[in-house]
């Protein structure tokens, strides 16, 4: 109700005219929530109010104009524009997809015939001299990727991250996950797929711990089903194709954990629910944590190269003629049997991967846009 009998615009005294149209104020926006509330509580007790002429209405006009349903189809696109015909839904896009999918270095993940169950191993691991806050998110990494193993990353030469991804890929890891840090505080994650890349780095921020999530719920060790959204563009596939290796290809659907990677305006939104169906029209979801967001930086041909500073410079090369090539063929040929000889008489599993030297040169491409 209003305060006050008389209009704002007719009380003289400047004081009493603002309190006035500020009461005012209020309580129209009071009526209104009230109404709304009123509203939603009817649509949530008795569901088929929703599909009223008028509702329906309502629902299909109040729609919010955001970035995301305003933006302009273009033929980097997946997904065809449902509005108008334009040169995202050509019919060359699909075939393009499929090649990519084929080709990428992912597919023999899609397409082993290993036991599903078993989670894909991942190495976890932190900068140089990390601080506590950094093991602590490390610690909640661990708990978020089923086969994920967690070796402190010691100090002085020798522990690059070429190097480590070598040791890494000899040993069967699957990937390498490096948590970077600044002032203390955790602020990128380099993900490695193993055993020939690519590499992904991207930028970390809103770090939420589980402990700091009010109400979470807790996990537990069955392996979480994941859902990738809006990952829609030719880098979105590769990007969301690389975070589905990271988890095993046949989910527990028992735990009823979902782990979420949303994809808005190139932010990467990370979250991990358990859902209970309660009702049969609805899903009641519990957040586990953490939560976190990613945007990409870069993607990087191959495994991290190793920079030697002391290593002294390649030696001349002169040119030679065609016979001189041919013997020198010949003895390289020779060496690398020898050499393959000895490896198959080694009975130590590993596989020794050597990392590239930094004077190669990677091709790379800059993550302007995941979505556009």
């Amino acid at each position: 109700m209003p305060s006050s009998r008389l209009p704002p615009k007719d009380i003289k005294n400047k004081v009493k005219r603002e309190e006035v149209a500020r009461k005012n104020k209020k309580a129209k926006s009071q009526a209104k929530l009230e109404r709304r509330l009123a509203q939603a509580k009817t649509e949530a007790n008795d569901p088929t109010a929703k599909k009223a002429s008028t509702d329906r209405k309502r629902l299909a006009e109040n729609v919010p104009r955001t970035l995301d349903n305003m933006r302009e189809f273009d033929p980097s696109i997946l997904t065809a524009d449902p509005n108008q015909a334009g040169p995202s839904s050509s019919p060359d896009a699909p075939d393009e997809a499929a090649e990519d999918i084929a080709n990428d270095p992912f597919a023999s993940y899609f397409t082993s015939t290993d036991d599903p169950s078993i989670p894909p191993k991942v190495l976890i691991t932190t900068s140089p001299k990390a601080s506590k806050s950094t093991y602590e998110f490390c610690d909640e990494l661990v708990g978020v990727f089923p086969g994920a193993e967690f070796i402190r990353r010691k100090k002085g030469k020798g522990f690059e991250m070429g190097r480590i991804a070598g040791w890494a890929a000899g040993r069967d890891y699957k990937h390498l996950l490096v948590v970077n840090e600044d002032m203390k505080k955790p602020n990128a994650i380099t993900l490695v797929h193993l055993p020939n890349g690519p590499t992904a780095y991207f930028k970390l921020t809103s770090i939420e711990l589980t402990k700091q999530i009010f109400g979470h719920a807790r996990a537990t060790p069955h392996h979480p089903e994941l859902v990738l959204n809006g990952f829609v563009t030719r880098l979105g596939h590769a990007v969301g194709r690389m975070f589905q290796t990271t988890f095993p290809p046949l989910p527990e659907f028992q735990g009823r954990q979902v782990v979420t990677l949303h994809n808005q305006r190139d932010f990467l939104f990370f979250r991990r629910h358990r859902y209970a169906f309660r009702l049969t029209e609805k899903v009641a979801l519990q957040e586990i944590g953490p939560r976190f967001t990613l945007k990409l930086r870069s993607l990087r041909k191959g495994i991290p190269a190793v920079v030697n500073y002391g290593e002294a410079p390649k030696p001349l090369e002169f040119d030679v003629e065609s016979f001189e090539m041919e013997e020198k063929n010949e003895k390289e040929k020779e060496s690398t049997a020898d050499e393959a000889a000895a490896v198959s008489n080694d009975t130590q599993p590993c596989k020794p991967v050597v990392p590239p030297k930094a004077d190669e040169f990677l091709w790379q491409w800059k993550a302007s846009a995941l979505y556009v």
